[in-house]
């Protein structure tokens, strides 16, 4: 089990970039969360198995079609034991 804490710049808001990550973590069985961040990009943290989680980030890189995606810094973190993954709205 492992938990990656990332942080998504470029076209990522207004894109539907957080449903869709919700979409691909939920389809994975990764638990965790997703949310905007007033600098414009989209913060993500997965928690589960190494390669669903890898798995993850890889689709971070592309997105859904209407984002563009120029960077993910990928931090590694405790696990938090989340229940399920959600998209975070503040």
């Amino acid at each position: 089990m492992v938990n990656k804490q990332l942080t998504i710049t470029g076209k990522v808001q207004g894109v539907y970039y957080r449903a869709s990550a919700a979409d691909e973590a939920q389809r994975l069985g990764l638990k965790g969360e997703v949310w905007n961040n007033p600098d414009g990009s989209v913060g993500l943290i997965a928690e589960g198995e190494e390669d669903k989680v890898s798995a993850l980030i890889a689709w971070c890189g592309k997105g859904p079609v209407r984002a563009a995606v120029k960077h993910i810094v990928v931090n590694e973190g405790e696990i938090k034991g989340y229940k399920n993954f959600s998209v975070k709205r503040f």
